[in-house]
């Protein structure tokens, strides 16, 4: 007759199986629990342990060291670091992509504050209709606002510089309606000067910076649909008085954007009228979509483009580096995988007659295994619970953290003067944190694979033999 035998109060345990002519159906179990030991017989056994006996050994085996011999001590220590490591590299995970999606959403809302969700534009000449096209434009779903606008290239010189720009034309009472440019223009009246004097213009903030000017100065601006002369070819000119400066906090608007009233751009570009719509929604997310759904709306010269594809080049290079962030950091969960192998292993060399013992009363291979792969996946929970509650403690206060050590160590990890950000963004998202919580827990648990079959192929006898 066969048992097979868990300690049910975690404990280390002792097996000493019987046999005598007498008690020929009966098998004693001795286990140590707390130094003292007591018999039982197999069917009161069984009544005392409900739960799977390879759970209750793993478990046994992962509270080794905490009243147990030296050797199991340093076990417990080493099973620890593997713990505590794969609770590091999860919680860094976490912190440096809620970080990296924090700046990314700071950009991006820097970018749509002169960005439009959905721009729609002739690609010959005027856009005609403009305001039927709106009102048409505005039946759709989604769709909350719409402004008309002029775009051209042009020069802007102030005594000895000359500085290139995209000028935008802009109606003053609309505008405000489908972006955030007016609450980026610092000047006496914001955007709405541009309606009140004729050819004024609110100059990028890095762009009046080099051109040496300010509010209520005068620059030259250049446009290439010139007049044709005698001479040949020549650039109009049109003087014209800044009345603001637009300071969106994204270096590559303010130094490259200057506005127009609608009516000024058109006449300086010879545009005839709009040359489009900017279009506000109520979800940006579905921009792409929406865009889709009214280019059959549009005159057969007009096309839609939505924020991310004005913008791709940029989001797909902070997709890939986050993408390669998180496999760098990764590496951190993965020594920590090895280290659950090194553990494991180790607890099989020492278990070796445990596990010889269990052999012969009966166990098979995939209880072995199942032993061993508790007690990992155990590690693998705990670590990455650990991680989780870490990383999302530190990523919902990082802003706090780095304000206190730059506080304590005097420095400035983000000057404002070229960040315009005061406090370190910090963007946690599920999307994140389930994938990396998964995927280390599976490599926790793949971890365990290789050191349980070793156990699993021990060989009782080769075990016992010097015992």
């Amino acid at each position: 007759m066969q048992s097979i035998v868990s300690n049910a109060c975690g404990c280390a345990l002792l097996v000493d199986a019987r046999r005598s002519s007498r008690y020929s159906s009966a098998i004693f179990v001795r286990i140590r629990a707390d130094e003292e030991l007591f018999f039982a017989s197999s069917s009161s056994f069984q009544r005392i342990v409900k739960t799977p006996f390879e759970l209750l050994i793993g478990l046994t085996y992962t509270r080794a060291g905490r009243r147990g011999r030296r050797r199991d001590r340093f076990m417990s220590f080493i099973s620890g670091i593997s713990v505590a490591s794969i609770a590091l590299g999860v919680a860094a995970l976490i912190i440096v992509l809620s970080v990296m999606n924090g700046f990314q959403k700071e950009v991006r809302d820097r970018m749509l504050s002169v960005v439009p969700h959905i721009e729609v534009a002739s690609f010959r000449g005027p856009l005609g209709d403009w305001r039927t096209i709106a009102d048409d434009l505005l039946r759709v779903p989604g769709v909350r606002a719409a402004a008309p606008f002029v775009q051209g290239q042009g020069l802007f010189s102030s005594g000895e510089v000359v500085r290139g720009a995209l000028v935008k034309g802009v109606d003053p009472e609309l505008e405000p309606a489908v972006s955030g440019i007016a609450e980026s223009v610092e000047g006496p009246d914001g955007l709405a000067a541009l309606g009140k004097e004729r050819f004024g213009v609110v100059l990028g903030r890095d762009l009046a910076r080099q051109l040496r000017v300010n509010v209520g100065d005068k620059v030259a601006l250049i446009v290439p649909q010139g007049s044709m002369t005698p001479a040949g070819m020549v650039p109009r000119v049109k003087q014209v008085r800044v009345l603001g400066l637009l300071s969106s906090g994204h270096y590559e608007y303010d130094s490259t954007m200057a506005l127009l009233a609608l009516e000024d751009a058109a006449a300086v570009f010879r545009t005839g009228g709009p040359q489009g719509l900017r279009l506000k929604v109520d979800d940006m997310n579905r921009a792409p979509e929406i865009a889709r759904s009214i280019m059959p709306l549009l005159p057969s010269t007009a096309y839609a483009v939505d924020w991310s594809q004005q913008n791709r080049t940029w989001f797909a290079a902070v997709q890939v580096e986050k993408r390669m962030m998180g496999i760098i950091l990764f590496l951190i969960v993965l020594v920590g995988a090895f280290g659950l192998v090194s553990t494991l292993v180790m607890t099989v060399k020492e278990k070796q007659s445990d596990i010889a013992i269990l052999r012969t009363l009966g166990a098979s291979r995939g209880s072995i295994m199942g032993i061993f792969i508790v007690q990992g996946t155990i590690v693998g929970l705990v670590g990455v619970a650990a991680g989780v509650a870490l990383g999302l403690l530190v990523a919902f206060n990082v802003g706090a953290i780095v304000s206190f050590i730059e506080g304590l160590f005097g420095v400035a990890f983000l000057p404002r003067e070229i960040y315009f950000i005061s406090s370190m963004p910090s963007d946690p998202r599920m999307s994140d944190i389930v994938p990396i919580a998964l995927f280390s827990f599976l490599l926790s648990l793949a971890a365990t694979l290789y050191p349980s079959w070793r156990a699993a192929s021990i060989q009782p006898a080769e075990a016992l033999r010097y015992e």
